[in-house]
């Protein structure tokens, strides 16, 4: 008689907790999300990343950190700052 795996039937959540690896993968997929609403905005705007950078009164480079899904060190001001320049407010909650 075979074994039982046992991960059949557990959400990848599940998986992700028990590998420790939860926190990580979820803080990187809300960063993708706002990252990809951001840059939504910008193309809706016609912003370029350098007058990005310009109305954010910041450089080029910390206009490709706040895009970049995997570069997690972005401020909650510049995220303020990067929705005010695209017309939307930033929010955020803890649940």
């Amino acid at each position: 008689m075979k074994n039982k795996n046992p991960h059949w039937g557990s959400s990848l959540d599940d998986w992700l907790k028990e590998e420790g690896w939860y926190e990580e993968f979820n803080a990187t997929r809300e960063k993708q999300r706002i990252a990809q609403q951001i840059e939504a905005a910008m193309k809706q705007r016609k912003i370029t990343k350098k007058r990005m950078a310009e109305l954010m009164k910041t450089s080029r480079t910390q206009v490709d950190k706040l895009l970049n899904p995997n570069d997690g060190n972005v401020t909650i001001e510049t995220l303020h700052r990067a929705a005010a320049v695209v017309g939307k407010r930033f929010e955020y909650t803890l649940v």
